[in-house]
């Protein structure tokens, strides 16, 4: 008997048939004699609508007490799933019971709407396993220290069920999504797109870095540090499948680098659209001139991405870095305002419209003129590069926005990621 963690999305939640789709899936693992936690999202469309009404209602700029006010409404999505799902299997004949977040307790920092799991307390639910019972829990949602409830950020179910894996050391989490696994690239860019049977933690951890929906990133960082065996599997498979042929479907996240990974010098392409660049231009070019145009960005709890300090000339430099596009506005105020004036920067300029696009693989550790050959690539299609940024196992290029698609599939060509996995 194993312990299993399924997590399930919110297309596979967003419907009563489909919730009962899912109950039917979870009893026949059940049925199986395998110990089960279940974390639901909320049902597809259910916490843009109620952001949406918050929205409506919302003064002009953003708080704490705002967004705290933002993760109470946010959370509601889940405690409906978990409610409705624990519904549905006892409808199956078997004994479930729901718990939101905080009921666990699933303890965070007071990080409103982008909170970080700190601890898991799984004592409750280790009982009901023991009696025999599925556990529902509420994912994307915990608690502070001051028992305020708090919210993980977009694809926070993910790092919820591969959080409560890591805790109760669970056998396997599997991750139910709309789509049937990891793929070379987006296929609704690049029809050609190939599914992974198996795809490495430090490259999954890099394409959710990068831009690739599959995963919330912060799961993939669990599942590495906790060494928690993940699996990426569609829902929409029909849930009477036979249980070994669905425990070997999908998309195997591995810590084994094999031999047959080693054959693909680049395993996938990464794209993110959500990105904006932002420029000082003509700042003094001394030590320290990085953290004092950085460090209020940073403190402003705004992600910076790809960084450029240029060449000096006369003692001055130009210093561009990419942050997420839904900060640009707020980067570009905090920079005209107060980064600009207290570095003499003789200009401060920015684009909206620009995207990252990204090579990774593991084998571009062995293997040289990987990155040469994406720049070829990109420069017989005509695309600019306006930024770059490497590490052991991705090259990745920030351009104008309205060549995003082009250059996914240009690449996509030229590291013959069309042809099937060599066996």
């Amino acid at each position: 008997m194993a312990l299993i963690v399924h997590k399930y999305g919110g297309t596979s939640m967003g419907s009563t048939e489909r919730i009962r789709n899912v109950a039917k899936r979870v009893a026949k693992w059940a049925r199986a004699g395998h110990q089960m936690v279940v974390v639901p999202s909320a049902m597809s469309g259910e916490t843009n609508r109620l952001l949406g009404l918050a929205k409506e209602l919302a003064p002009a700029g953003s708080s704490a007490a705002l967004n705290r006010e933002l993760d109470m409404i946010a959370s509601t999505g889940e405690q409906v799933s978990v409610g409705l799902l624990a519904i549905a299997l006892q409808a199956e004949g078997l004994e479930s019971v729901s718990y939101t977040g905080w009921q666990v307790p699933v303890a965070t920092d007071s990080s409103y709407t982008k909170a970080r799991i700190e601890s898991i307390d799984d004592t409750r639910v280790r009982a009901d396993l023991a009696a025999g019972k599925v556990v529902v829990i509420a994912g994307f949602q915990g608690i502070d220290e001051e028992n305020n409830i708090t919210t993980l950020g977009r694809g926070g179910s993910d790092t919820s069920a591969v959080a409560i894996a890591a805790a109760m050391k669970a056998d396997e989490c599997l991750i139910y999504t709309d789509v049937d696994g990891v793929y070379t690239t987006d296929p609704r860019i690049v029809p050609e797109a190939r599914r992974l049977h198996t795809i490495s933690f430090e490259e999954m951890l890099e394409m959710a870095s990068l831009g690739s929906k599959i995963l919330q990133i912060r799961s993939v960082e669990f599942a590495g540090k906790y060494r928690v065996p993940l699996r990426v599997l569609s829902s929409f498979t029909p849930w009477d499948i036979d249980i070994n042929e669905e425990a070997k479907s999908g998309t195997l996240i591995s810590f084994e680098e094999d031999e047959k990974m080693e054959q693909a010098v680049v395993s996938g392409i990464a794209f993110n659209r959500d990105e904006a660049k932002v420029t000082l231009l003509g700042v003094p070019d001394k030590p320290g001139i990085a953290f004092q145009i950085l460090g209020p960005v940073a403190d402003a709890n705004i992600d910076i991405d790809v960084i450029i300090q240029n060449v000096s000339h006369d003692g001055k430099t130009d210093f561009s870095f990419t942050v997420p596009r839904n900060d640009y506005a707020r980067t570009l105020e905090l920079l005209e305002t107060k980064v600009g004036p207290a570095t003499n920067a003789s200009k401060v300029v920015g684009d909206p419209r620009i995207c990252k696009v990204s090579i990774v693989g593991i084998g571009m550790r062995s293997h040289v003129g990987v990155a040469s050959k994406m720049f070829r690539a990109l420069s017989e299609e005509g695309i600019n590069i306006q930024m770059i940024s490497t590490s052991e196992i991705k090259t990745s290029v920030v351009i104008d926005e309205k060549y995003m698609e082009l250059a996914v599939r240009a690449l996509h060509k030229a590291f013959d990621l069309d042809q099937d996995e060599k066996s």
